[in-house]
């Protein structure tokens, strides 16, 4: 069990997943995938391990993927998908992602398709981290959260509002709601309206990793909440997100870019 420092900090409780660190030290640098077919999956990995010592963690957004969420046609493209994974002299941790229409994303599909198109993805191994949405409903939550588990696969478990900032507090009980849930890391994503907005989602960062020791992982959107995505690792998040080609967010920074920025955010 955990112990917490004696000024009542928790002990820190990083992820780690075939080598990559999240919650200790540098920002993890997270590339997604958004091919619709297989073939273009097998593209944009190419693209990504051509660039890999950049690059720390993938994440493999199926919600993109054209031939639907259907369990068998899930695991066909994810084997394609680890297959050139597991071909690179280093393995890239790949995250596993259904964003839903709700959240922003292209799947529209009803709980039982999106859990088991996540338990797909698990039982097949192809999911080092897997990526469940807390606002689908509780049961469904629980029971994809307690199959990765039993799997080892740790799970991210993800909020995104495309509309709003909540308050400072509301965005730190979301986070924590997160863990008690059982997620291994604590992500959300926001929309801001000023600089205020990105303030919140930072302070937030910052009051939750204090408080729950998990790694946390957030950003504010578009190009108002850019100052997040570099330099969010001062205030505890344990991630950020950039483009090797197609931008899956408003206001992703390309790959080159954000390595630079955080060099000079976090220098060795």
């Amino acid at each position: 069990m955990a112990t917490e420092p004696e000024d009542g900090t928790p002990a820190p409780l990083p992820v780690t997943v075939r080598g990559t660190t999240l919650g200790a030290g540098r920002p993890a640098v997270v590339v997604p995938l958004t091919g619709a077919t297989v073939e273009a999956l097998l593209a944009e990995v190419a693209a990504v391990l051509a660039v890999a010592e950049q690059v720390d963690l993938v994440e493999w957004r199926v919600d993109h993927l054209a031939a639907g969420l259907a369990p068998a046609d899930v695991v066909a493209a994810g084997r394609a998908v680890t297959g050139a994974l597991d071909a690179a002299p280093r393995r890239l941790p790949l995250l596993v992602t259904i964003r839903t229409t709700a959240e922003g994303g292209s799947a529209d599909v009803d709980p039982p398709g999106y859990e088991a198109a996540l338990r797909a993805a698990v039982d097949a191994g192809i999911a080092d981290l897997l990526d469940v949405e807390v606002a689908r409903d509780a049961a469904t939550v629980d029971r994809v959260v307690a199959r990765a588990h039993a799997a080892g696969v740790p799970v991210v478990g993800s909020h995104h509002d495309f509309d709003r900032t909540p308050p400072r507090e509301q965005i730190a009980a979301t986070l924590l709601a997160m863990a008690d849930l059982g997620a291994d890391v604590l992500k959300v994503a926001v929309m801001p309206h000023d600089p205020g907005d990105v303030l919140a989602l930072l302070g937030a960062t910052w009051d939750t990793t204090r408080r729950t020791g998990r790694p946390v992982i957030t950003m504010a959107m578009g190009p108002l909440g850019v100052a997040s995505r570099v330099a969010g690792g001062t205030f505890g998040s344990a991630a950020t997100f950039a483009a090797v080609g197609a931008a899956s967010a408003p206001g992703q920074v390309g790959l080159a870019a954000l390595r630079a920025a955080l060099d000079v955010v976090h220098p060795a």
